[in-house]
């Protein structure tokens, strides 16, 4: 049976490198990340390795045997990397993780997409590798794969997200300001986000190893939000907006002890923050 290791999962290891590359930019630190991330993922066996988990984890909804071909796909093309050269630019790029940063903080931090990546890096070593094969285990991988590209599995939090969105494309002038919100697409100085926004956006990227204070600290935020989305429902005439407001204000609920904290809560709360600053504006 194949073991699952964080720290050679080249899709979580792009991931977190992305993270901290965030999170150094944000705190006017040295971006030391931002260069080894262009060292290891550029033009390197990595990079290609990383190509797989993507096409992976970012596929679009695809049908039962579109997916299997897919799943089937990436494990040959998996076959065709140069292992050697690949295991060495892992060992490199961990030596060289250690060297920066605390390589258990480094890797703390909470990764949505764990179980997609788990899958893909055990189903592709039981192809490559020397170890015996489990078939139990194969199975199980390609099952969570094939669920995870052939259907979505709706959160509460992300019917919010479709009901802000619904409600501020209704109202023309809303529509006029509105715009979407797309976290790895923000600029460095990311000059378009209110105050509100930005300490939102700070505050979860720096303590996104910090489970429990983020949470308090989120919980916070959504009860801020709460409050004044009520507000401006009671402020408002329109029938209608008063209607959709409700609906908005029913998905906002505080996070869980036991929950896990997803990036959905923070997309969710920027969106928040936009309608309100949107409201105001047109009140």
């Amino acid at each position: 049976m194949i073991k699952h290791s964080k720290y050679k999962n080249t899709g979580i290891l792009f991931e977190l490198l992305v993270r901290q590359a965030t999170s150094d930019l944000m705190s006017n630190k040295d971006p030391k990340a931002v260069k080894i991330f262009k060292k290891y993922f550029t033009n390197t066996e990595l990079g290609k390795e990383y190509n797989l988990y993507n096409t992976v984890l970012n596929a679009p909804k695809l049908s039962e045997g579109k997916a299997q071909m897919m799943v089937t796909t990436i494990v040959e093309q998996a076959k065709k990397l140069d292992r050697t050269k690949l295991d060495k630019e892992k060992y490199n790029l961990i030596k060289e993780i250690k060297k920066h940063y605390d390589l258990d903080n480094f890797f703390k931090a909470k990764i949505d997409s764990y179980k997609v990546y788990a899958s893909i890096y055990t189903l592709v070593e039981s192809y490559v590798s020397n170890e015996t094969s489990d078939t139990k285990q194969i199975i199980t991988n390609k099952l969570t794969l094939l669920e995870h590209i052939t259907k979505e599995v709706l959160t509460e939090r992300k019917v919010a997200s479709k009901v802000v969105q619904e409600f501020m494309k209704e109202d023309k002038e809303i529509r006029i300001l509105a715009y979407k919100f797309l976290i790895e697409k923000f600029n460095s100085k990311y000059a378009a986000l209110s105050a509100e926004q930005k300490d939102l956006l700070k505050e979860y990227i720096n303590n996104v190893s910090e489970t429990k204070q983020l949470r308090t600290y989120l919980n916070s935020k959504l009860a801020d939000v709460k409050t004044q989305i009520t507000e401006l429902k009671e402020n408002t005439q329109d029938k209608v907006v008063q209607i959709k407001l409700n609906e908005v204000l029913n998905f906002i609920k505080p996070i869980g002890a036991n929950e896990s904290i997803k990036d959905e809560v923070l997309i969710g709360l920027m969106q928040y923050y936009q309608l309100i600053s949107e409201l105001k504006a047109v009140n």
